[in-house]
């Protein structure tokens, strides 16, 4: 254990607001800062800014530790807690045994409606962000908003898979990380129309403006699902900056533009897809892909060449 004395030193930059004494010192152990003089406490809650002590083994890592667990809103408790463990139960009487298991029942049920919410909500949270392969920092600023919007009654009345949902697809625009409401919709396995209107609701009454996904941002991530080459997906970007620029994104789904754009980039480099498998790819109809990839082509003026290489 450490000794008290080497846990107290002495601070000579600083006076004592309370006196002007430059008697002061700070003590680790309680995280004070403190007047020698007049016993006036200038800090509490102070950081320990040195170094961790070596350890050369797991129990000595153990036993030098300083810190425990980082905190997190991914749990109900934020990875604060105490249970009640089961060392030395084997040598308890079978009477003292009962108790000491029914007091570890009750230990571990949860008390009010906020910790119950969470649990079942961030389980399910847990669940979806595994399934769509999202950051964690996705996970942990979901998880930060479904406690803010439990707070401001936002979750009450409504579903809690709904809830979820939305605020994972809200936060994946927030942070640019493009995943689409079909997909959220799926993995959550809510209706899309749900996901979509909890959506909208979650983020007005969260304050959260959302600029509205780019075709861009999905391009990379459905381009590899198709194994297609650098070229490719290059040529699948600029055809969209090319319709963009004419006019002809305005009131289409970001995920029919880039269907309809990795459909003619495949195409014209010679890496042919089909319009069943980018539809698949990317949860849009087939029909969406043939009036977008057209009406491209023919503003773009390669409709010609499009079709000749099709017919290759």
């Amino acid at each position: 254990m450490e000794n008290k004395l080497d846990s107290v030193e002495t601070v000579k930059k600083r006076s004592c607001t309370f006196c002007g004494s430059k008697n002061l010192i700070q003590n680790k152990n309680s995280g004070e800062l403190v007047c020698n003089s007049c016993g006036g406490v200038l800090e509490d809650n102070l950081v320990e800014q040195s170094a961790s002590r070596r350890a050369f083994s797991f129990e000595e890592k153990q036993r030098k530790e300083r810190t425990g667990s980082p905190l997190t809103y991914t749990k109900h408790h934020r990875g604060i807690v105490t249970r009640i463990g089961s060392k030395n139960m084997d040598k308890m009487s079978a009477d003292k045994r009962g108790r000491y298991h029914r007091m570890k029942k009750w230990d571990r049920r949860l008390s009010g409606s906020k910790p119950r919410n969470m649990r079942l909500a961030l389980s399910e949270m847990q669940r979806v962000v595994e399934d769509l392969n999202l950051p964690k920092r996705i996970h942990e600023e979901s998880a930060r908003l479904y406690e803010k919007a439990w707070e401001i009654e936002v979750v009450k009345g409504r579903r809690v898979e709904n809830i979820v949902a939305a605020l994972i697809f809200l936060v994946c625009r927030m942070q640019n990380v493009p995943r689409t409401l079909d997909e959220v919709a799926e993995a959550a396995e809510v209706e899309r129309t749900e996901v979509g209107r909890n959506y909208r609701y979650v983020a007005r009454e969260l304050d959260k403006r959302v600029v509205p996904a780019k075709p861009e941002d999905f391009t990379p991530r459905f381009a590899s699902s198709l194994d297609l080459s650098g070229r490719t997906r290059g040529k699948a970007r600029q055809i969209i900056k090319d319709v963009r620029e004419k006019g002809l994104i305005a009131g289409r789904s970001p995920e029919g533009v880039v269907a309809s754009a990795l459909y003619i980039a495949s195409v014209l480099e010679g890496e042919k897809r089909s319009q069943k498998e980018i539809a698949e790819t990317v949860g849009v109809t087939e029909v969406t892909i043939r009036k977008g990839y057209r009406e491209f082509a023919e503003e773009l003026g390669v409709l010609e060449e499009l079709e000749d290489a099709r017919e290759l």
